[in-house]
């Protein structure tokens, strides 16, 4: 296969508000980590009113990037406790992923999720979150200080004990890597078929795979994404994606 082969892969879309119109948008930083960190080329999937089908559009793609985002995944989609009137959610974008990831799974196309990517992929397949870690008293802080610059925010924060037998043992060997930690919520009960790939000092899940999934499928709790040229373990993790999106990719268009 030659070195001109771009790969396609779909970027999941948060939905805001920009004055009263609704917007969809993909962090750059995501939309950046494709096409260093995978060569290839990001398009980013709207989150709309009533999903597009996900068959459709994965058919045309090579690989699927659920990404992190700000908002929180609406409790009553793994029968957890209403969040509360400050709970920062995004329906729409609920609606979309919890279909486009079990779809992906599916038709074996290659996944990565990164955080709010990682929890979604627990709820697809059955699992729970802790709303609030910090309020279990069971684990460390994994928030980052909004204050800190973003260097500071995505900086190493613990590391990940990596469970030997799975992708990220494959990929990197066993033993402990230094990851971020950005966010609030975390896997409680694991989904249905998923094994744990690294877990956190603390004990909590830091990374999912699909068991016996066609193709390449792991979700991380951390952000691989940011600045991924800077770090090995992080490129080596968007490489092995990207391997499997180049080769879905080739046999996307010499199928026929």
């Amino acid at each position: 296969m030659g070195t001109d082969i771009r790969p396609l892969i779909g970027v999941t879309a948060d939905t805001t508000m920009d004055g009263l119109h609704r917007v969809h948008q993909a962090g750059e930083k995501y939309l950046a980590s494709i096409v260093h960190g995978a060569n290839a080329i990001p398009v980013i999937i709207p989150s709309l009113p009533v999903p597009l089908d996900s068959q459709d559009i994965l058919s045309q793609l090579d690989g699927l990037l659920v990404t992190g985002g700000y908002s929180n995944i609406e409790p009553c989609r793994y029968g957890g406790a209403p969040a509360g009137p400050d709970a920062h959610e995004d329906a729409q974008r609920d609606n979309t992923t919890l279909q486009l990831i079990p779809d992906a799974i599916e038709l074996g196309i290659p996944l990565l999720g990164i955080c709010r990517g990682f929890q979604e992929m627990n709820v697809a397949f059955g699992g729970t979150l802790h709303q609030k870690l910090h309020e279990t008293g069971q684990y460390q802080e994994h928030r980052e200080d909004k204050k800190s610059s973003l260097d500071v925010q995505y900086g190493p924060a613990h590391p990940v004990t990596i469970e030997p037998g799975g992708i990220l043992a494959a990929i990197t060997g066993t033993g402990e890597q230094m990851v971020n930690t950005v966010h609030m919520q975390g896997i409680d009960r694991l989904g249905e078929g998923l094994k744990i790939e690294a877990c956190a000092p603390d004990g909590l899940i830091e990374a999912i795979s699909v068991q016996n999934s066609k193709n390449f499928a792991l979700a991380v709790q951390w952000h691989p994404e940011y600045k991924v040229s800077d770090n090995l373990f992080s490129m080596t993790i968007y490489q092995a994606f990207a391997e499997a999106c180049r080769t879905r990719h080739y046999q996307r268009l010499h199928h026929h």
